[in-house]
């Protein structure tokens, strides 16, 4: 009897669902597009919603180039549908200074408006609006349409708490310690685990700020007054097998939903066959012969490295990592994008031997990090990585550039232990005698690298156990999609 209640519970939960229509936004680059389709893609799925994902139109342009050049095509997977908006100027370039970056968003704000319009004339009207970090201007457009807006934050939960205590009142303890020149000071937020300084996000330390992170941060500040003012919705990626210390510490300040995590293709945990789940590619990849070079190796022999779609290499810092995977011996696939690469590291690439390792310009990450060949992930630490080396059983070496990177490897190392951090020089560098040492610690024998793939391996079941049919996932989905259409009808009194 319980479990027919339970079914006309659900039920009931779908029809209202139906009802709904989500316009997630996503900032366009592969970190924030991924996840916000794998939502999307969620909510039409086991929410029985409609969805439709606008980012950039640049950005729509290379997700689907055999569309052409038109900005304002609509494109449909069979679950959800895509819309791009246009920020002004169309070619994938950051704003140069700060006039540039209100005239775009002032052209922004215009094209999602007309996205809003366009599918209420449609028989399709928007009942919330979702986006991720970094695109305050959603706030502006759901305020003149009337539309609730929830926040994706694409980050941990322990950042999310850590921005927003920065932002009530501990930001002033936080840049006295940021400040001093000892990186290993300590500060204690309300409800984390002890932090040093050089774990926190890199926007509050920074000695110098450059206008990419000073444009960052203000833009995350308004993001928090925003939704302390309008008391918004925020899913965060992540679970509370996770980061229930985190998820924890924030309940009392905002309302929270953990939803990850958000790794396509998920499909391949719950033995779906939905093509839809397919990874968003914004590079060129080569998948055939990446999968079999992959094959042809030893199980968990191949040490895997990506450093994200963001980083560009040094010439220095291509040497150390290539001599550094020459002198440790085992096999390596090491991703280095072509776009940007400058030409003495392509000449630095030709000393790839192909029977010892192999180069590639991007691949499918979820695929190669499930393969039974790779044996850990020498990883930048964006939370998408982080989060796929998690669902895939993965120990992990942490290499963390900025932003809120310092922090997840804390997390991989010290909160989790699914992972050993390694240090950069002074110069920014990893360098080959460091890449060594801590690949032979966490490959080797030692207890330390059995238990740390012993944890890889828990966690991998925690997230299995977190996506399962009517486990947390689609609880906490569930009741947001409940609790959207009940601020929909409060937004229209």
């Amino acid at each position: 009897m319980a479990l027919a209640n339970d079914e006309n519970h659900n039920n009931g939960e779908q029809e209202q669902g139906r009802r709904s229509h989500f316009l997630v936004v996503a900032y366009g680059i592969q970190g924030h597009i991924n996840p916000a389709r794998t939502l999307a893609h969620r909510l039409a799925r086991i929410g029985g919603c409609a969805a439709t994902l606008s980012v950039s139109a640049s950005s729509h342009r290379r997700m689907f180039p055999s569309h052409g050049n038109s900005c304002d095509e609509e494109v449909s997977d069979g679950l959800i549908s895509y819309i791009p908006f246009s920020d002004g100027k169309d070619d994938g370039s950051w704003p140069k200074d700060s006039e540039e970056s209100a005239r775009r968003r002032e052209a922004n704000f215009r094209s999602l408006s007309a996205v809003v319009d366009r599918l209420a004339a449609s028989g399709r009207p928007v009942t919330c609006m979702l986006c991720t970090l970094s695109l305050p201007v959603v706030g502006e457009v759901a305020r003149e349409h009337r539309l609730p807006i929830a926040i994706y934050w694409i980050q941990p939960a322990t950042v999310l708490a850590t921005y927003y205590h920065y932002f009530h009142g501990h930001g002033e303890l936080i840049a006295q310690h940021g400040s001093s020149n000892s990186t290993q000071d300590q500060v204690t937020l309300p409800g984390l685990h002890p932090l040093r300084i050089s774990d926190l996000p890199t926007f509050f330390t920074e000695k110098t700020q450059n206008d990419l992170s000073k444009m960052l941060l203000q833009a995350l500040r308004e993001l928090f007054e925003q939704i302390e003012k309008e008391k918004l919705i925020v899913l965060v990626n992540t679970f509370d097998a996770l980061e229930d210390v985190a998820l924890k510490a924030i309940q009392p300040y905002m309302d929270v939903f953990a939803v990850g995590p958000a790794v396509p293709p998920l499909g391949a945990l719950l033995h779906h066959k939905d093509a839809s789940e397919a990874q968003v590619h914004l590079f060129k990849h080569d998948e055939k012969d990446c999968m079999e070079w992959l094959d042809s190796q030893l199980e968990k022999s191949v040490v895997y490295l990506s450093f994200g779609s963001l980083l560009a290499y040094t010439k220095r810092q291509a040497e150390e990592i290539l001599h550094g995977l020459q002198d440790l011996g085992r096999p390596y696939l090491w991703v280095v994008r072509k776009e940007g690469r400058a030409e003495e590291v392509d000449f630095c690439l030709r000393d790839v031997k192909a029977d010892k390792g192999m180069v590639v310009e991007w691949c499918d990450q979820q695929k190669v990090l499930s393969h039974p060949s790779v044996g850990c992930f020498v990883t930048h630490c964006g939370w998408n990585s982080t989060l796929e080396a998690i669902v895939s059983g993965v120990p992990m070496l942490a290499v963390p550039s900025w932003s809120d990177q310092p922090m997840n490897a804390y997390l991989i190392e010290e909160e989790w232990g699914v992972g050993v951090r390694a240090e950069r020089d002074a110069e920014g560098v990893l360098t080959r005698d460091e890449l060594v040492s801590r690949l032979e610690l966490l490959m080797g024998g030692s207890e330390r690298s059995v238990q740390i793939r012993a944890n890889a391996h828990s966690l991998k079941e925690r997230a299995q156990e977190a996506v399962a049919t009517h486990g947390p996932l689609e609880r906490c989905l569930r009741s947001f999609i409940n609790k959207s259409l009940q601020n929909l009808d409060q937004s229209r009194k």
